[in-house]
């Protein structure tokens, strides 16, 4: 959030640090839990091109050991790069020796993407396979795998994928695990499946919020410890107004929507601005996460203004340069802004600033390039590093010198820096909408991890939750 309408990107004491996931290969320790244990997969694809409707590929899981194994403690992953950032998947089981009922499928997100895996199809088995003797195999397990929306898959930037694997063979860029323990294959660099399990930590403070409401004046809103601003003041232009009805929810696909809208007619008395905030400032370290649907085109009227949306928590600067200030930011430009000329995403970590003259102390980092569509963003502080995260891959890894002092509150906003030489007086809108909001004190969890949590509550039709203390 910027505190004042015409604050640029400076950075006093700042640099720039983007980590992505490394694309070499990392062998994966082969030791067992115990001395008779030993596996090995077999991989064959059924669908060779480099596109393909759907994935295929079928496998067969070999017990090299001396010991009996049971398939339920087995786990075997086959990595892919998701065709968008936004890619939803489907696993199905065309055939199987063991029954496809005792074959499942689940999808998870690397913790560290590389050039050709941010995801992964996890298969395991019910208790209903059995079990393996030493030398024998499940038989054929022929499996697929397709996008949500039947969209075509690119296989050919896919790490497992072998289109010369018409037949059955060893194949090492499938893992396989024996009760926690990896006995086969490498997986890409930097993604050990011995590493914790993307399970979420039980416990844990926390706050969740479904954004389940009826409208801006639900008496939950505020009872669950929200803030639907009123107020004046910054930041955006000057003479702009903070429109609380503007702040609606509505039903897509059977979940609930939040949606914040701004609009204007190119002056700053007919702009209205939209913000959500938690009342209590009482969120420090752990884990942030928020879906989050960002807009390059207007809900209506012409494009053009200089649009923020945001994600962020922050606390007040008590003094100019107040060394316990603390803000983290994710912010959407669309059309640019501060001296950018097109679409820019931000990630921001605040030491302190000051106003007038401007000081800025904070490190940033940047991608230049459409965020427009539903995103899933995670930001992680622990006593070490500020890491963020965008759709499960991580964006930027801020310094310690960036780590909070005092808790913060928990934001989402919607304003506009200036009309970005749009001289039109046609009046326009831009919406931003948020799927749901998640934190959990002192635990910093994967991205893979968040989605579990989230997951976990909505099965259990649980839509809001907040047990963290105040401070």
């Amino acid at each position: 959030m910027r505190t004042t309408t015409n604050r640029w990107r400076a950075t006093a004491a700042a640099a720039i640090a983007v980590g992505m996931g490394a694309a070499a290969l990392t062998a994966l320790p082969a030791t067992a839990n115990a001395a008779g244990d030993g596996l090995s997969v077999q991989y064959r694809t059924s669908a060779s091109g480099a596109n393909a409707d759907q994935a295929e590929p079928w496998f067969k899981v070999r017990n090299t050991g001396t010991t009996s194994v049971s398939l339920q403690g087995v786990k075997l992953r086959y990595y892919f790069k998701a065709d968008s950032a936004n890619a939803t998947y489907r696993f199905a089981c065309s055939w199987a020796v063991k029954g496809c009922a005792n074959v499942t499928g689940t999808f998870g997100t690397l913790a560290n993407p590389t050039a050709t895996a941010d995801r992964y199809l996890e298969i395991g088995f019910t208790s209903g396979a059995g079990s393996l003797a030493p030398g024998a195999d499940t038989g054929d397990m022929q499996l697929r795998f397709y996008q949500s929306t039947w969209a075509p898959l690119n296989q050919s930037d896919d790490y497992s994928f072998g289109a010369s694997q018409t037949s059955y063979a060893d194949w090492s860029k499938v893992t396989a695990r024996l009760a926690g323990t990896t006995l086969w294959g490498q997986a890409p660099a930097g993604n050990d499946p011995t590493d914790p399990p993307t399970d979420p930590p039980t416990g844990g403070a926390t706050l969740f919020d479904d954004f389940n409401y009826t409208g801006h004046t639900d008496p939950r809103i505020s009872a669950n410890g929200w803030n639907v601003r009123s107020n004046s003041g910054g930041p955006g232009v000057s003479g702009a107004t903070w429109a609380p009805e503007n702040v609606t929810f509505s039903s897509v696909s059977g979940n609930s929507i939040m949606n914040l809208r701004t609009s204007t007619a190119g002056t700053g008395a007919s702009t209205e601005q939209t913000e959500i905030l938690t009342k209590a400032t009482k969120f420090k370290n752990g884990t942030y996460a928020a879906r989050v649907k960002f807009s390059d085109a207007p809900a209506s009227g012409p494009d053009g203004d200089h649009l923020v949306q945001t994600f962020f928590t922050i606390n007040d600067l008590k003094a100019p340069m107040a060394d316990d200030y603390a803000e983290y930011d994710f912010e959407y430009l669309p059309n640019g802004g501060w001296g950018e000329p097109s679409a820019i995403l931000y990630t921001t970590s605040w030491e302190t600033y000051q106003a007038d003259p401007w000081v800025a102390v904070n490190q940033h980092s940047e991608s230049r390039q459409s965020y427009a569509g539903w995103h899933d963003l995670v930001l992680t502080i622990d006593n070490s590093s500020i890491k963020y995260y965008v759709d499960g891959r991580l964006f930027g890894t801020h310094d310690a010198a960036y780590l909070p002092e005092r808790p913060m509150s928990i934001n989402f906003n919607q304003w506009l820096i200036d009309f970005g030489g749009l001289t039109s007086s046609t009046p326009r809108s831009y919406d931003e909408q948020i799927d749901y909001v998640l934190h959990i004190k002192d635990q910093v969890l994967t991205p893979a991890q968040v989605s579990s949590k989230v997951a976990a509550y909505r099965s259990a039709g649980t839509t809001f939750q907040d047990d963290v203390p105040a401070n």
